[in-house]
């Protein structure tokens, strides 16, 4: 699993706020691995995060609050800063390409091949079982170039579709970075000292 923790476009309190509840899931979160971070100016404070887990985090879903005085603007009336936490399933962007999962179909080939056109099967059908994906190959002369060929246009398939499903992530991801709701919140932390607030 993904959690993103993000500011939302608010302003350095909320960027300090993401790099707090940061470290204070690291203790939360044993096996927690951080996979790309959008660091501010400010020393400790985050654009967003993106940090990985094979835990259930998803209690972790929503809005966290952080009551404080803000660090920076000791005068501002605003003391309820807001960063948003969204979960994205990790298994579902990368299907790993593996040559054991792949079935293959022959049949005669009517392409370029000398005496063997029509007589011996040389075309080959290429199935990624996961997946479904299918390719043939009939231009090479024996069902063994065939294959192989099969093989190299179907892991081109896979791993181009595994590119597209990380940007369909990443953009995602971007859209809900954007999208901070406030009020209603799942966790509420309180002061410098970033203490949690258990109601």
């Amino acid at each position: 699993m993904r959690i993103q923790i993000s500011s939302g476009n608010g302003p350095v309190e909320c960027e300090l706020a993401v790099g707090k509840f940061l470290e204070a899931l690291k203790d939360e979160i044993p096996d927690m691995v951080i996979v790309s971070e959008a660091r501010s100016k400010n020393a400790g404070c985050f654009k967003s995060a993106v940090v990985s887990t094979s835990m259930d985090v998803s209690h972790l879903q929503g809005t966290v609050k952080w009551i404080a005085q803000s660090p920076y603007r000791p005068r501002h009336k605003r003391k309820n800063w807001f960063i948003d936490i969204s979960l994205f399933d990790e298994a579902a962007d990368e299907t790993s390409f593996d040559g054991d999962l792949v079935r293959f179909q022959t049949f005669r080939s009517g392409g370029p091949g000398g005496q063997n056109v029509n007589k011996v099967e040389t075309g080959v059908r290429a199935i990624h079982v996961p997946t479904g994906v299918s390719v043939t190959s009939t231009e090479a002369r024996t069902q063994h170039l065939n294959k192989k060929i099969a093989l190299s246009r179907l892991g081109d398939i896979i791993a181009q579709q595994n590119l597209d499903a990380k940007a369909l992530m990443k953009q995602t991801m971007w859209v809900q970075h954007n999208l901070l709701e406030r009020g209603n919140p799942v966790r509420t932390y309180e002061g410098v000292g970033f203490r949690r607030i258990y109601k």
